[in-house]
């Protein structure tokens, strides 16, 4: 038994000290609803730090995706070629729409959506690709793109997870036709709940607009662009409170710090953990030469035939939050309704069942690292 101190939580959400202080000016402000001063200032911070076109907070990751199926016109009969390894969100938001995803399999390495099968996975119906940046690592962009260029499809990434890291030098999320990111409090940047929208493909931005107000041009009417909004198209209220885009500003001029402090946890864990890998006793994350990841977790697959569950109950036992991850879609009930596969979804299915995510906070200790290690020292196969 590894000897215990103070229990080790999965996730802590960090504090850079102004987001009290960012939400008593917007109070102060008298404007707490959406797209006040704060929510314009995150807004130009993702345009300039990214990249996109236009950037649009969001009240969730979630949001954004449904504003991206509604942008690309998804219809019932379509189809959206993805992966199963993701959250139900990724799906949803096109299901809503009356769309069928189609599931390819992951790569090994990255865990990210395997591009060399997608190709093969296209139809007439295909409308759209999209992507997940598992782990916030880049998935391969190049290429998928070229597979959309050749087929007229659009490109969403989902990059709930990617803020703040890059593939070939270009943030993730600004790559596609649109990306979508999370300010879940369990990712990098925070706002308890939140996300954003981004639109890289610039004709989209004004329908983004309307469709982010209730399907209403008042974006304009504020801007003094019309003299009176009305009801443009099919939208919905797809705005966070300018209070939480207070607390997130304070988070966004301190990512680089914050995801320098990530680095450094994830690469500690990475060189107490190699010894363990090279013995056989687990894998460690790939991150590809032209990924430049954001340590927006640290995760291990099991080798084959290990008791998950028990190596589960040992972190518990000896006070520390390891965790799973995804259910694959695929073999949930409503994928299994609304879904369909290409291929066997053998890696999916098998790396589902091998992953354990490790606690990675700012400010998580060497000290608490080096229990986590001699926890996972202790599992043979």
């Amino acid at each position: 038994m590894i000897t215990k101190s103070l229990p080790i939580g999965f996730n802590r959400p960090h504090l850079t000290g102004r987001e009290m202080l960012y939400i008593s000016e917007a109070r102060a402000a008298k404007h707490l609803s959406g797209d006040g001063e704060f929510t314009k200032r995150c807004n130009a911070w993702l345009e300039q730090h990214l990249g996109c076109a236009k950037a649009l907070l969001t009240h969730s990751c979630t949001a954004a995706l449904e504003m991206s199926a509604l942008l690309l016109d998804i219809t019932a009969g379509d189809e959206i070629i993805m992966p199963s390894y993701t959250f139900p969100s990724t799906a949803n938001a096109f299901v809503l729409r009356g769309a069928q995803p189609v599931f390819v399999d992951i790569r090994e390495d990255t865990l990210n959506i395997d591009e060399r099968l997608v190709e093969d996975a296209i139809t007439p119906r295909t409308r759209a690709i999209v992507v997940v940046h598992y782990a916030g690592v880049g998935c391969e962009m190049d290429a998928i793109l070229d597979i959309a260029r050749r087929h007229g499809l659009k490109v969403v990434e989902d990059a709930a997870q990617g803020v703040m890291a890059r593939y070939k030098g270009r943030p993730l999320g600004g790559i596609g036709d649109l990306g979508a990111l999370s300010f879940h409090e369990t990712k990098n940047l925070i706002s308890g709940e939140g996300g954003a929208l981004l639109v890289n493909d610039g004709r989209l931005g004004q329908r983004a607009e309307i469709i982010r107000e209730k399907g209403t041009d008042r974006t304009r009417f504020f801007r003094g662009e019309v003299d009176k909004y009305t009801w443009q198209e099919v939208g919905s209220s797809y705005l966070p409170s300018d209070l939480l885009a207070a607390f997130l500003y304070a988070q966004l001029e301190d990512a680089e710090s914050i995801t320098a402090e990530r680095l450094r946890i994830w690469s500690r864990y990475h060189e107490l953990l190699a010894p363990l890998e090279y013995t056989g006793q687990l894998r460690r994350p790939v991150i590809p030469a032209e990924c430049e990841h954001n340590a927006h977790l640290y995760y291990v697959l099991m080798p084959q035939g290990v008791d998950r569950h028990g190596v589960l109950a040992t972190f518990r036992q000896n006070g520390i939050a390891a965790i799973f991850h995804y259910v694959p879609l695929h073999i949930s009930p409503a994928g299994r309704r609304y879904c369909r596969i290409h291929g066997d979804l053998r890696v999916t299915t098998q790396s589902a069942e091998r992953v354990i995510r490790l606690p990675l906070w700012h400010g998580l200790d060497i000290a608490a690292q080096e229990r986590v290690a001699a926890v996972l020292g202790t599992i043979h196969n």
